[in-house]
């Protein structure tokens, strides 16, 4: 429900000239919410006119939009899709700011606008909503403008003030050339990252834009789908030293393969790469093949480690020893183990690793691993000593509806479990489901009224405890919203 404040403000940013006339005298601590109103309702050019006259240095989409900590970088106000138009809108309006000084444009006291916290994923977004990459895109355009001098200005006129943009930037082929170009001018309008993230380019243009991204702010590279293999990585992995407040470091689908030949001086190489990434807290290696060479690859980091993503890496029970000896275990808060198969030898080394992290760990994905229902059943002690669990992924998993609700009786003790992501049960299907379970299309083939009514029974079992606040879903888009930075 909105504030009377709020509606007022709506109010005022629904007619144009009434807004254009009040900026000069509406006191400046109503800025932030007429801004909220003009963004929510798509009033463009009202959101120009309060930019153009932000009477505040910093201009910052997370905090007027309401991030909430726990749900990562998200914006209520809006749902997790901003308007294409607004973000375009704002970008325009600090580009036109920065070309003028005379007017109504000389009120403006911006000097930072962050834009930081748009998502990379466009799964379920239309052409309207502003992804990361469509924002990227737009901020590096507005970069490599030409910038004429100020209209009306003398030529002993000052220089502009320049704008420094907080900005998380994610780049393919396509947009490779025009951010490059935006981070070599030199103009007013300044880019600066904070989560880099790249999809599919060769290692030379990784390079090339890891080596014009200013070195201080810089808190996550992401590099996925790249194909880099050992060499690589061992060819890029150098330049990130530079970012000395690095804390994350993702690196999932780089084709490494430890069961190639001529490896050794590669995992040695990259080993010696991580471990002089000294703020390091969260390391993605998902989809390697690292099969009994965890502790080489981890074994010269200076800190432990809090998140830790090893899914469908191929471990070897020495890899579950390594870790839970290490001195990462007790710190984790994140772990996943997705797409091991701990239906057999494996088991008792994932309760050990449990057991070493219960007094850490917050999120915990073990999807697509061959847990059965006996499986979960002998896992249940390790898992419910993790007494501040919030987050459980179990999609993929061969379990029963009997499981289920065991599963639900069971983590009563988990007062903190307020997402569980759970497969469709083995029972909800005709025939016996084949494997992997999340290969199925599940909307045709499970049967719909059993999953409904599993879910209603779920849900009443989670309120009688004292859980109703708690989800328990089978929807893996709840799960993606979750982030190390969010925990």
């Amino acid at each position: 429900m909105h504030s009377l404040l709020f509606l007022c403000a709506r109010r005022l940013v629904g007619h144009r000239p009434t807004t254009h006339r009040a900026l000069d005298v509406v006191p400046t601590e109503l800025y932030p919410v007429l801004f909220q109103a003009a963004f929510l309702d798509e009033r463009i050019l009202a959101l120009q006119d309060l930019v153009g006259t932000w009477p505040f240095p910093v201009l910052s989409f997370p905090w007027l939009l309401g991030r909430r900590g726990h749900q990562g970088d998200r914006h209520p106000l809006l749902g997790e899709k901003p308007s294409k138009l607004c973000v375009q809108a704002v970008i325009l309006a600090v580009v036109a700011r920065l070309r003028h000084v005379a007017g109504p444009w000389s009120r403006c006291r911006l000097k930072v606008l962050d834009v930081t916290g748009l998502q990379s994923d466009d799964t379920d977004r239309g052409p309207e909503w502003m992804s990361l990459w469509s924002c990227t895109v737009a901020l590096a355009k507005a970069c490599v403008e030409r910038h004429k001098g100020p209209s009306g200005a003398s030529a002993a006129a000052p220089r502009p003030l320049a704008v420094e943009v907080r900005a998380d930037l994610f780049v393919n082929s396509t947009s490779f050339n025009v951010l490059r170009d935006a981070l070599q001018t030199a103009g007013p309008l300044r880019l600066k990252c904070r989560d880099f993230h790249a999809e599919e380019l060769p290692v030379a243009s990784i390079v090339s834009l890891l080596e014009l991204l200013e070195p201080t702010g810089v808190r996550r590279v992401d590099l996925r789908f790249n194909n880099l293999g050992l060499t690589g990585l061992c060819a890029v992995l150098p330049h990130l030293a530079r970012f000395t407040g690095l804390l994350s470091l993702r690196l999932p689908y780089s084709n490494v393969n430890v069961r190639r030949v001529a490896t050794e001086a590669g995992l040695r190489c990259l080993a010696t790469q991580l471990g002089r990434l000294l703020c390091l807290k969260e390391l993605n290696l998902g989809s390697s093949r690292l099969s009994g060479k965890l502790r080489q690859l981890l074994g010269d980091l200076q800190s432990p480690l809090e998140s830790l993503e090893l899914a469908a890496c191929f471990l070897l029970p020495s890899d579950f020893t390594f870790l839970s000896r290490s001195l990462h275990a007790p710190a984790l808060k994140k772990l996943d183990l997705s797409g091991h198969d701990f239906s057999q030898n494996l088991l008792q080394h994932l309760q050990h690793l449990l057991e070493e992290t219960s007094a850490s760990l917050l999120h915990l994905d073990l999807m697509e691993c061959r847990l059965t229902d006996a499986c979960l059943e002998s896992l249940l002690p390790a898992l419910c000593r993790c007494s501040r669990l919030r987050c459980l992924g179990l999609f993929g998993n061969p379990i029963s509806t009997a499981g289920l609700k065991n599963l639900v009786r069971k983590t009563v003790v988990l007062q903190d479990l307020g997402l569980v992501v759970y497969p469709y049960p083995s029972d909800c299907f005709p025939s016996e489901p084949p494997w992997p379970l999340a290969a199925l299309p599940f909307e045709e083939a499970a049967d719909g009224e059993r999953l409904a009514a599993l879910g209603a029974e779920l849900g009443h079992m989670l309120a009688s405890s004292g859980r109703a606040h708690a989800v328990w879903t089978t929807s893996l888009c709840r799960h993606g919203a979750l982030d190390y930075f969010a925990l």
